[in-house]
This record gives C-alpha cells, sequence and structure tokens, in this order.
C-alpha cells in the first residue's frame, strides 16, 4: 500500500519519503540576492522530507519580485548557494531550485528596471519595495524578439543551480509571475506567436521548459503550476483546454515532474491528472488560503492519483514534520508576522517535537 512514507523514485533520486518541502518566500536573503548561513540551517533543519523545494531564486536581477530574495545569475550567487545545498546534503536530503521570474510583478525600486511582462499590463495589488508595498508599476510589453531571451534565462539559472550543488530546478509557472502571465487571458494581450490562442499563451512555458531540460537536463527539471489561480489580478478562462495542450507538450520533454496547487476544483485537478502521464507532486490545498495541508488532505490525494505531497507552512513551524506526520504528533502553529520579517526569529527558532520525561 502506498502512503507519504512509501520510497518514491523521481528522476534520478531515489527518495525516501513521498513528502514535499513546497517553495516558500522568506526574504533572508542577503545583499546581492545571496543565501546565508541562516538559510543553510534553515533547508538543512528539513532535511527530512523527501525533497525540498527552494524559495523562488530570480534568474536575473530584472526577474526580481521582491526585496530579500535570493538569485541564480552570478558567481557570487552559486557559491553562496553552495552552502545550503552542502548543509542539506550532509542531513542526508535532496533539494531542487526554483526559478522565479517575476516579470510584472516587480518595482524599480526594487531592481533599478521597469519591470516587463507579455503585456503592458500592470498587476493587480501592492508589490513589495525596499520602502514597503507600493502599487504595481505598469511593465514594459516584451518585444518578441526578446521573449526568447527571458524563456533562457530559466535555463542560464538552471545551470548555475547545478552548479551550486542543487539536484535539479523546478520553474514557478505558478501564482501570477511571468510563466502565468503568458498563459493568461488578461495579463497577455498579445498578437504574435506568444499571444491569442491556447496554443500560443502556453509557447512560452514550453520554451521555457525545453531550453531549461537541455541544459540540466528533463530528468532535473520540473514545473509548478496553479491552473485557474488567479494570483495578482491573472485571469484564465480556458484552464481544461490550456491546461491539458500545456500538458501535452510538456509531456514530450520527459520532465521529471509537474507540481499542482489546489487552485482548482477536483473535477478540474483529476482532468489534469489523467492529461499527465509523469509524476505529479500535489499541493492539496490553496496556498495562503484559510486551511493548511496536513495527513488527511496528504492521504486524499494520494489515493486520488498524487505520486508526492508538497506541505508549505506546517514545514515552516515544524522542522521534523515528516516524524510528526508519521507519528501523529501534534502541528505547530506557525506565526504568520514572521514569514517575511528577516532574522531568525521565526525561521530557526522553532525547535523539533519535545517528548515529555
Amino acid at each position: 500500500m502506498t502512503t507519504l512514507f512509501t520510497g518514491y523514485r523521481l528522476g534520478g533520486l531515489a527518495l525516501p519519503n513521498r513528502v514535499v518541502m513546497a517553495p516558500m518566500t522568506r526574504v533572508r536573503a542577503a545583499v546581492g540576492g545571496l543565501a546565508t548561513p541562516s538559510m543553510a540551517r534553515y533547508y538543512a533543519q528539513r532535511a527530512t522530507a523527501g525533497l525540498i523545494v527552494s524559495e523562488g531564486a530570480q534568474p536575473s536581477l530584472i526577474g526580481q519580485s521582491n526585496p530579500g530574495t535570493p538569485g541564480l545569475h552570478s558567481a557570487e550567487q552559486v557559491a553562496a548557494w553552495r552552502t545550503v545545498t552542502d548543509a542539506v546534503h550532509v542531513n542526508g536530503g535532496r533539494i531542487f531550485a526554483q526559478i522565479m521570474h517575476g516579470g510584472r510583478v516587480s518595482h524599480p525600486d526594487t531592481t533599478g528596471h521597469r519591470p516587463v511582462g507579455p503585456s503592458a499590463v500592470p498587476a493587480v495589488g501592492d508589490v513589495f519595495t525596499p520602502t514597503g508595498p507600493q502599487p504595481a508599476p505598469e511593465p514594459r510589453a516584451l518585444a518578441t524578439d526578446e521573449v526568447p531571451e527571458q524563456a533562457e534565462s530559466y535555463a542560464h539559472a538552471a545551470r548555475r543551480a547545478v552548479d551550486a550543488g542543487f539536484d535539479g530546478v523546478e520553474l514557478h509557472g505558478a501564482n501570477g509571475y511571468l510563466i502565468s502571465q503568458f498563459l493568461s487571458t488578461n495579463a497577455n494581450l498579445r498578437t504574435d506567436r506568444y499571444g491569442g490562442s491556447a496554443t500560443h499563451r502556453i509557447r512560452f512555458a514550453v520554451e521555457a521548459a525545453a531550453a531549461t531540460a537541455d541544459a540540466v537536463g528533463a530528468a532535473r527539471t520540473g514545473i509548478r503550476l496553479s491552473p485557474g489561480g488567479g494570483f495578482w489580478g491573472v485571469e484564465e478562462t480556458d484552464v481544461v483546454e490550456m491546461y491539458t495542450a500545456l500538458l501535452a507538450e510538456l509531456a514530450r520533454l520527459g520532465l521529471a515532474y509537474v507540481h499542482l496547487e489546489a487552485t482548482a476544483d477536483d473535477e478540474t485537478l483529476l482532468r489534469l491528472r489523467r492529461a499527465w502521464p509523469g509524476a505529479l507532486i500535489m499541493n492539496p490545498v490553496l496556498p495562503m488560503g484559510p486551511r493548511q495541508t496536513d495527513r488527511a488532505a496528504a492521504d486524499r490525494w494520494l489515493g486520488l492519483g498524487a505520486d508526492l505531497v508538497s506541505f508549505g507552512r506546517a514545514f515552516i513551524a515544524n522542522p521534523d514534520l515528516v516524524e510528526r506526520l508519521r507519528t501523529g504528533l501534534p502541528i505547530a502553529p506557525v506565526d504568520e508576522t514572521t514569514y517575511y520579517q528577516g532574522g531568525d526569529a521565526g525561521y530557526l527558532t522553532y525547535p523539533a517535537y519535545r517528548h515529555a520525561a
């Protein structure tokens, strides 16, 4: 019988369990987008996960969304990340880097550059900047001949991730960031080969995934998707049609996995599960929604066809989450005020479960 604690072969990795630590922005990077010793300790504490997917790392300066996030576009960043991957591997873990291009969800005060996107349509809401939240600015629409460079930026970052010791990479194709913007029917108003029909709107995602698979190998490449998610004002009016077409193209590449968020109803998600022949990581609850993933939600989705299940917020306050799930120990609550405040409080200060003497 398959359980959360049954091993799984993912690409070239033998995972000891099917618990995945989901990528979560924590804005603890140093100046220059450098990983820190505290980040190394944070991820190493959680190395009992079958797989860790890191917080999003920008593939270029113009791809940076939030201040305080790490990058994968310089030699110094590679060297800094190596301390993180070494710490995870010493503790027996496996870690993929999430590559996240923010696209229009950015600000000149953060990067020194005007954000870019598929069209000159601003995101809905305030974006984080070094001086606090500000309204999302209007991005510069990428010219047709500029789009391939942005797709290739994922591949360049993936090479640096492997050089830094990561076991693979996950493209952030979800939550209203650049890949998601190209998939959208209201953020993408293009009339060239990257816009209009679903076939054209998936092209950027496919090109980014293909370039990355060519760069580091398909077995080291995954992608995260949020069908119908609506983050940052993104709309998708043809969810089943578009994502079915996208998954068919990604299947030809032989990617290591698709990581789906529960941003659509079960019927849609199950149709997409049937359309995807490879490994599926399922994030069973709405990201940042009212519920956290628990053992019951994980078991349910394993029964519905997921191969692995990702846990987000539960991993923040429970570095020993796998053991707590295995033995039925209480899941400690997380202090939401410390998500993005910086420093070690609410980052390295959550202990493993203390048994009574």
